[in-house]
């Protein structure tokens, strides 16, 4: 038997309990440095097998993350990762995020992809993404690595669902034929000061070449997704830190625009 098989059920209740009694914990990776990619996607998906079976939520997508070639070359690795999004993460504009409930978050924008019909396969293109996908959406991803002082390798990373904790989607759905993906550009400001500037083509160039790769992944194991999934395609700008009482905007070119308040 393997470390990982060994080990994996505690390791899963080690990241499940940190996040559920909203607490930092040291990375993984420091008691268990043997541990791979591959392992990491193992236990991301105990992880996530863990919460639907306790948590009472399920799975309405994908998350996208390492996306930006300048992120890639400071982890020291040459392609991005990808998370669950689970029902209890989506957050309303019109409803305050709860600081409480989270340990050390931080807010970043995206563009949101709602599918229109399944997605699966280990050789799906950019094409297949932009005819799969029904709506594109304004998104604000909120992101709360359980890992002390947010430190952690990309295999500790992995395995905590890349850091997911709440999203929220914009109001303004429109049709990926209506503008060009490849170069959005967006504005986010907090509490009413310009806080990142950026354009989507920071997310491997385009958006939905993103997604098509997040595909061939799930292909290779199996996987795929599922008419109605949304799909979070990877951060525009750096993430920018928030507490009580902030609000954040992100504006997109094209789009309309998404927001946020802390609580």
């Amino acid at each position: 038997m393997t470390l990982l098989t060994n080990k994996n059920k505690e390791i899963i209740e080690y990241l499940y309990t940190a996040e559920r009694d909203v607490r930092e914990v040291i990375k993984v990776t420091d008691e268990y440095p043997e541990l791979t990619v591959k392992d990491a996607y193992e236990l991301q998906s105990g992880l996530l097998a863990r919460k639907l079976a306790e948590a009472g939520t399920k799975t309405v997508g994908v998350k996208l993350g390492l996306t930006s070639k300048a992120k890639q070359v400071m982890m020291g690795v040459n392609e991005a990762i990808y998370g669950y999004l689970h029902s209890d993460m989506l957050a309303f504009e019109w409803e305050a995020v709860c600081y409480s409930e989270l340990i050390h978050p931080k807010v970043e924008p995206e563009i949101a992809f709602l599918l229109g019909k399944d997605l699966q396969g280990e050789n799906v293109t950019e094409e297949d993404v932009l005819e799969a996908t029904q709506y594109v959406a304004p998104a604000l991803e909120v992101i709360d690595s359980r890992y002390k002082d947010f430190r952690f390798t990309l295999v500790d990373v992995i395995a905590d669902n890349c850091s997911s904790a709440k999203f929220v989607v914009g109001s303004k759905w429109v049709s990926p034929s209506s503008l060009d993906l490849g170069n959005v550009g967006m504005v986010m400001s907090k509490n009413g000061e310009v806080a990142q500037t950026g354009s989507s083509t920071a997310v491997l160039g385009h958006p939905a070449t993103a997604i098509a790769w997040a595909v061939n992944e799930l292909g290779a194991r199996g996987k795929g997704l599922k008419k109605g999934d949304i799909i979070l395609s990877g951060a525009i700008t750096e993430a920018i830190a928030f507490k009580p009482g902030d609000s954040v905007i992100a504006n997109f070119e094209g789009l309309g625009s998404v927001s946020m308040y802390c609580k």
